[in-house]
């Protein structure tokens, strides 16, 4: 992250000596990115976080993934997935590639401790409400709020009713996009958001318990390791790495004369992908202006969006709705659905009412199980009707 923050007790200087109350050492441990070189935090445990009891080893996986074949755009109907598991356990693979891996999950079961050791996560959610709760503290989220998990930050997700979110696994770390940044990490002017619409946990959140299981997932598969004292047992900690939330709501738009391409909406960064929110806004204003997006050609990416809300009525009549996922992949030019230039350009409107997160990758997209469930198998052809 880009700002510091202080959590619950902390020591004047680090790595000296922290008490208890007891007179016993609280033990550090430091969670840094890039071998001691980036953004890192200082946690203080009551008790040893290194002391585990067991290991075992756990079957399943993320899910195999199918090539793009033949080559077509693709749209998916996650609203028809039934719910499963929970918001670790339940996610449906959707589509991926080394760079990033994309699910959707639909539960109302809170989940159990996680530690995901291979990739930050960025966790939207559509619908419903949870607690998220980690080795940092815990925190509210709900519909719209961006929820982005540093690697290896235990946390589990304990939903209020049923919850729906797409998740997005990288392959490393996510982060704001650095043309937002000043060369000292603060969000500049420019920027469609700043620090104070980041949440990020106020207080610690302290559990007791032994004999804790925590399911942790890396490159070669998952592991069941169990914690002899409960991993929630930090009384402070200080640092520029921990999990935060920013809601969509608060993405400012970019607005031009005429139409801005996907970079103007661009939200985090991950290596090989963007995400981006296309929010509600003014519709271009130059008197000539065609106030919806021209056709385009990914040459150098696949474009993933979820459709979250609002009307799109630049794709009215192909079958997108709320809860839609469309796949444009890199070698298929699309755009508008005929006529839809002329509607809304007759309709007068000044403003949009869209509200999606989109995945540019860099590298194509295979298609897992969970979208294949789901698939609408005449999209591709609704330019040509």
């Amino acid at each position: 992250m880009p700002h510091y923050r202080t959590v619950g007790e902390v020591p004047r200087k680090r790595h000296v000596q922290f008490r208890r109350p007891d007179g016993g050492l609280y033990a550090e441990e430091l969670m840094g990115e890039e071998g001691f070189s980036s953004d890192a935090s200082l946690l203080y445990h009551r008790y040893a976080p290194t002391a585990i009891t067991k290991a075992e080893a756990v079957s399943g996986g993320h899910g195999v993934l199918e090539p793009n074949l033949p080559l077509s755009p693709r749209h998916f109907r996650t609203q028809d997935l039934a719910p499963e598991g929970d918001l670790v356990s339940g996610r449906r693979l959707l589509a991926g590639n080394g760079d990033v891996r994309l699910g959707y999950a639909a539960t109302d079961r809170p989940s159990e401790l996680y530690r995901n050791s291979m990739a930050d996560e960025c966790v939207y959610v559509k619908s419903g409400r949870a607690r998220f709760e980690s080795a940092y503290g815990a925190l509210d989220v709900g519909e719209g709020d961006y929820v982005v998990i540093p690697t290896g930050t235990i946390h589990r997700w304990v939903p209020s009713g049923r919850v729906e979110a797409l998740t997005i696994e990288a392959s490393g770390h996510i982060r704001p996009p650095k043309r937002y940044l000043s060369q000292s990490g603060q969000f500049l002017e420019h920027a469609p958001y700043s620090e104070r619409d980041l949440r990020a946990p106020t207080e610690p959140l302290i559990v007791e318990g032994e004999d804790v299981p925590v399911l942790v997932r890396t490159r070669g598969g998952l592991t069941r390791l169990t914690y002899r004292n409960h991993p929630f047992d930090v009384v402070g900690w200080d640092g520029c790495l921990y999990p935060y939330v920013f809601n969509i709501d608060d993405f400012e738009p970019v607005v031009k004369k005429t139409h801005a391409p996907p970079p103007v909406h661009q939200t985090f960064e991950g290596p090989g992908f963007v995400i981006c929110s296309f929010c509600p806004r003014p519709l271009d204003f130059h008197p000539e202006a065609v106030p919806i997006p021209y056709n385009h050609h990914n040459v150098d990416s696949d474009e993933f969006m979820f459709y979250v809300g609002g009307d799109y009525s630049a794709r009215a009549g192909s079958g997108i709705d709320v809860g839609s996922v469309s796949l444009h992949p890199a070698g298929f030019t699309h755009g508008p659905q005929p006529g839809a230039v002329e509607a809304v350009i007759a309709s007068g409107a000044t403003q949009t009412s869209e509200l999606a997160v989109m995945i540019d990758t860099f590298r194509p997209l295979d298609l897992g199980p969970g979208a294949l469930a789901c698939e609408d198998g005449d999209y591709a052809w609704t330019w040509a009707r």
